[in-house]
């Protein structure tokens, strides 16, 4: 089957932490407000569960639910370590991408600190994954897992600008080797991801000056990208698409229930206060929790009775979810049940200590970072909605969506690039899309194969 594509040169553009929220004030900004006067968008956009940064991101490129595409949080359940990895492989997702249909039929893609491509296919990538073991290099760890020649020079240009992963100090660094990527590179699809505007508001909250700051740094870097495409003459057939991936919500107390679970016998302790073995365990995901277990239905039920004494106590899960009832909403359907945070609240791993502590301050504390808002929760809380902004080639002008869900906008990009994301569980938004403006270029959309 042959598909036309109507986007010459596609740009996803990730701002992470972007919330609906922000979209009053980043339409008075001067490169916002332009981007938004000419672009088709939608500014309450449900994430997916829980409302993560891998799950989301891993969405965005497949069009599927955590559930269906396997990354179903942003961290593995390894006991006992500060630093748990992240899913930050492509052999990770159990389904194709939009970057892996570009690239078998033939389209070059540069992805920039993109969640959950390390050892993918993109010919140009600097995959987002950090050194998490006391011999790992960063440099080395970075090289390795994406494409070398392609890190090593912007590194090179570059490398000067990051502090780690202390922001401004990151996305400047990401910022600058984005646009080296557009001068140099002729690319059919590129992904980016920035992350200031997310690191800012968990360090100083929501509506912080900072935050707002954060999202003037960002319309400054929406200013450059155009002007780069400009000088370089293909700003008329390129297709900018700025989205974000959750929201985030205020908290000032954490969760720590394995601590309630070692004290009911659930989780084993050695003399040196590390899990030795468990019938069941509490694994984070900041605004919600899994629960899963090794025990019959009998324990299961008595652990459920103690989960909900406690909180008859302490008020502090708005709701329980069976694992029928997760995998509905599309998390973990292995779970044995998952935890809702109330707002104010977020769930952590610890395992000494109170319960319920107190955050005044952000803070690390035996390496787990402790924060002034957070995201995680449930995608339907109130005022709790990320943004989808289109603009340029193969987009109408002025067609405003009043919702859609993460899950759709895979299948719209893919479209846009003459691909299809197959057995995808969102829609093509076609209210987005100008069939009548395409590319001329044309081809087999081939099928793959990830199980």
């Amino acid at each position: 089957m042959f598909m036309e594509r109507i986007s010459n040169q596609l740009y996803v553009v990730s701002l992470d932490g972007l919330s609906t929220l922000d979209f009053d004030y980043i339409s008075n900004l001067p490169n916002f407000k332009k981007f938004i006067e000419n672009s088709s968008y939608c500014k309450n956009v449900y994430s997916v569960y829980p409302t993560l940064t891998y799950p989301a991101h891993t969405t965005i490129v497949t069009g599927k639910y955590p559930k269906n595409h396997g990354i179903i949080n942003n961290t593995l359940l390894q006991l006992n370590k500060k630093s748990p990895d992240w899913y930050w492989y492509r052999k990770n997702i159990k389904c194709e991408t939009i970057y892996d249909l570009a690239v078998k039929n033939g389209l070059i893609v540069a992805a920039l600190l993109w969640p959950v491509t390390a050892k993918s296919k993109i010919q140009y990538n600097m995959p987002e994954i950090f050194a998490n073991r006391f011999w790992e290099n960063q440099i080395m760890v970075s090289l390795f897992n994406g494409t070398p020649l392609f890190q090593y020079q912007i590194n090179k240009k570059f490398g000067h600008l990051r502090d780690g992963v202390k922001q401004p100090n990151l996305d400047n660094f990401t910022h600058q080797s984005f646009l080296y990527t557009i001068k140099n590179k002729n690319l059919d699809l590129t992904l980016v991801h920035y992350t200031d505007l997310d690191s800012t508001r968990h360090i100083y909250g929501f509506n912080s000056d900072e935050a707002k700051l954060a999202l003037v740094r960002h319309d400054k870097r929406l200013g450059e990208i155009i002007e780069t495409l400009k000088e370089k003459g293909i700003y008329e057939e390129s297709t900018i698409i700025l989205l974000g991936d959750h929201s985030s919500l205020d908290e000032n107390k954490i969760v720590n229930l394995n601590i309630l679970l070692a004290e009911k016998g659930y989780i084993q302790l050695d003399k040196n206060g590390k899990i030795s073995s468990y019938t069941a365990i509490v694994k984070n995901c900041d605004g919600s929790a899994y629960v899963y277990t090794k025990s019959d239905e009998g324990e299961n039920e008595s652990l459920k009775k103690i989960l909900k004494e406690f909180n008859e106590k302490y008020q502090c899960i708005e709701a329980i979810y069976s694992g029928e009832e997760a995998s509905y909403m599309g998390a973990d359907p292995n779970c044995y049940l998952m935890l809702e945070a109330r707002k104010g609240y977020y769930f952590q791993d610890g395992l000494k200590g109170n319960i319920i502590k107190e955050v005044t301050s952000y803070n690390t504390e035996d390496g787990v970072e402790h924060t002034l808002s957070t995201h995680g929760y449930s995608p339907f809380k109130d005022d709790y909605t990320t943004v989808f902004m289109a603009s340029g080639m193969g987009i109408k002008s002025g067609n405003i969506i009043e919702k859609m869900n993460l899950i759709d906008e895979g299948p719209t990009m893919a479209r846009l690039l003459g691909l299809t994301l197959k057995d995808a569980d969102g829609e093509i938004i076609y209210d987005f899309i100008d069939e009548n403006n395409v590319s001329h270029s044309t081809y087999e959309d081939k099928e793959s194969s990830y199980e």
